[in-house]
């Protein structure tokens, strides 16, 4: 079943001698439950890509499609609670919010809605991620794995249709590297989660399913990898 299309996208900043075609004519589609890799060089396109298909920045032309719903026909209001319900964004830096403690950030997506988080699965994230003796723990008071952590625990919260994690062991060792790999691969096997993933570690992309290369804004290529 395919849960996001991509069709003709097109991203330009600047105007005539200035004009940088960020993304030029890109085209791919993600079925469910896939674990895709986007890779290429710095100034290659591919942070741009993921923030558009996380509804972050708007593309110039083209359209996105995630469950068949067209995501630049919504208002800004429709906008923002795509975003919040059925994108799962993870980036280099965490982005936790500094006065909230681990609970707190993982239910925040819940919470902007004025809802309660479902106490059951809550817990079962805080558990599968390692983190029950951190749940009072403020960002400051934990390391950059467990801040990474926590940022998955958001970030699947409310069952998103898609998992975006833009460069997610940039910022961390190896041995927290790998542990948040592993986590993202476990979330796509355990809640059969779609990912995409951007990451210039060659070695890291070989984790996902299928793994797409971007240069100049453009797919070089697009392989299985499992």
């Amino acid at each position: 079943m395919e849960i996001l299309k991509v069709q003709n996208l097109c991203k330009e900043y600047g105007k005539k001698n200035t004009l940088v075609k960020a993304l030029d004519n890109v085209s791919f589609s993600v079925k469910k439950g896939e674990f895709v890799a986007i890779v290429g060089p710095s100034g290659s396109g591919k942070s741009t890509l993921l923030h558009i298909l996380g509804g972050v920045d708007k593309p110039t032309s083209g359209h996105v499609y995630v469950e068949g719903s067209d995501v630049f026909s919504l208002n800004e209001n429709n906008l923002a609670i795509f975003r919040r319900r059925q994108v799962g964004l993870i980036y280099q830096f965490y982005n936790l919010i500094p006065i909230l403690n681990v609970l707190e950030n993982i239910s925040l997506p819940v919470l902007l809605d004025g809802k309660e988080p479902d106490q059951k699965y809550l817990n079962e994230l805080v558990h599968t991620l390692g983190l029950e003796n951190r749940v009072n723990h403020l960002p400051n008071e934990l390391s950059g794995g467990q801040q990474q952590r926590v940022s998955i625990g958001r970030a699947l919260i409310y069952h998103p249709s898609l998992l975006l994690a833009d460069e997610p062991t940039g910022n961390l060792d190896s041995k927290s590297s790998q542990e948040i790999i592993e986590l993202l691969e476990l979330s796509n096997k355990k809640y059969g989660q779609t990912i995409i993933m951007i990451t210039h570690d060659e070695n890291l992309a070989m984790h996902a399913d299928r793994i797409i290369t971007i240069e100049d804004g453009k797919i070089k290529s697009d392989e299985k990898v499992k």
